[in-house]
């Protein structure tokens, strides 16, 4: 197992990153809010991995191993707190909406990341403020452990277009139906169909961080039809897939 690096205090910067390049594990001491300006953002751990365009941000608190991975060109901006000031109060990774005007203020405080000046320092209070204020949202891909759980979960993360029930993928792993149901939500904490969405709506965030038409996109992950796939995109995200990635 490669070294996890720790990294005393979490940088406020800006990386940018070409598709599919990724930062390796580590741990730092502080905070960080992890947000993608342009392109998309994942960040795994040890209990799965968050995914998240410009309409939310990450929230990866003090001491939790993590890694990114760009999808599509990645304008990376981190915004590190100390481990006393978590305006927050959360104590595991967290999705965030992220308003137009939080968007702003996050940009604008990753800019100059050394100004330690009076006007930055108010620049970050409403930062925080505005974090406080912004819902929660569950995009999450959960890390199944039960082996039975991970053979079924491999199945449909690698190939999203597969339209088997759990019965048939039950059927498939020498597993039964209710066992694998009764998994998914102890285990995972949602039914299948649910964690089947995330990691269709994680497949179409890659997709479409390429570039690749909403159409196929919703072919390729196996929604019914493209109207069925905006919508859900819609709930999730709160833009369509069409207009997520138009961000300057």
């Amino acid at each position: 197992m490669p070294e996890i690096r720790h990294l005393p205090q979490a940088p406020t910067r800006v990386r940018t990153l070409a598709a599919g390049q990724h930062i390796d594990a580590h741990r730092h001491d502080d905070h960080q809010i992890v947000y993608a300006g342009s392109g998309v953002v994942a960040v795994t751990t040890p209990a799965g991995t968050w995914f998240a365009p410009g309409t939310r941000a990450l929230w990866i608190p003090a001491g939790t191993v993590h890694a990114h991975r760009a999808h599509g060109r990645l304008d990376l901006r981190l915004v590190g707190l100390p481990a006393d000031d978590n305006p927050l109060g959360l104590e595991a990774p967290t999705v965030l909406t992220v308003s137009t005007l939080l968007r702003e203020l996050i940009l604008a405080y990753t800019r100059a990341p050394d100004d330690d000046s009076a006007e930055r320092g108010r620049l970050r209070a409403v930062l925080c403020d505005q974090l406080r204020a912004s819902p929660q949202q569950p995009v999450q891909l959960p890390t199944p452990t039960d082996p039975r759980l991970a053979a079924v979960c491999t199945l449909v993360h690698d190939n999203p277009a597969d339209p088997r029930t759990l019965a048939a993928l039950a059927t498939a792993t020498g597993t039964g139906e209710r066992t694998l149901s009764r998994l998914f939500r102890s285990e995972l904490g949602m039914t299948f169909p649910q964690w089947r969405t995330q990691s269709r709506l994680y497949h179409a965030l890659r997709m479409l961080a390429d570039d690749t038409p909403v159409t196929t996109v919703a072919h390729r992950c196996g929604w019914a039809s493209t109207s069925a796939f905006i919508d859900v995109f819609r709930r999730a995200f709160g833009c369509t897939p069409g207009t997520h990635n138009r961000r300057s």
